[in-house]
């Protein structure tokens, strides 16, 4: 089953259930689909549809802080609740150990020497962990590796 038609399924049991939260978070995110897919004229696939949700739960990661910091904890809680039914829509994400292990390794193996190689490990590491690694840790965990004081 693809994940566009386990997240179909999702929104019809959403409806059966009468779970209006859980709907909604879901109707967005197939709304996003749809928007892609007639916008560019494709079908999606999985990883395609991963991207998607990734870029959908950073929205309302951003949102949460800012309506954290206006004090709207109501509007807050909302976002959070539709982080956590998008959330089941990702792969399992690498944790932070994992993340600075595997980018050491791709580090060597591109034989990047510096700051000045950010860029060519981002672009390689971007294509190895798609949907796998959050990219604000993925990004901070190759600045630390290509520091000079990381090499020392």
């Amino acid at each position: 089953m693809s994940l566009k038609d386990r997240i179909t399924d999702d929104m019809k049991t959403a409806m059966r259930a009468k779970d209006t939260a859980r709907l909604g978070a879901v109707r967005l995110l197939l709304a996003a689909i749809k928007q892609k897919e007639v916008d560019e004229r494709i079908t999606l696939d999985d990883a395609a549809i991963v991207a998607i949700v990734d870029k959908l739960i950073k929205q309302r990661k951003d949102s949460i802080a800012q309506f954290t910091q206006a004090a709207r904890l109501d509007l807050a809680d909302k976002e959070s609740a539709e982080v956590a039914v998008l959330q089941a829509y990702v792969p399992q994400r690498l944790s932070a150990e994992e993340i600075a292990t595997a980018v050491t390794a791709l580090v060597s193996e591109l034989g990047a020497s510096g700051p000045a190689d950010m860029g060519k490990v981002m672009g390689a590491a971007k294509q190895r962990f798609a949907g796998q690694a959050d990219m604000g840790l993925l990004s901070a965990a190759i600045k630390r590796a290509l520091t000079p004081a990381a090499a020392s």
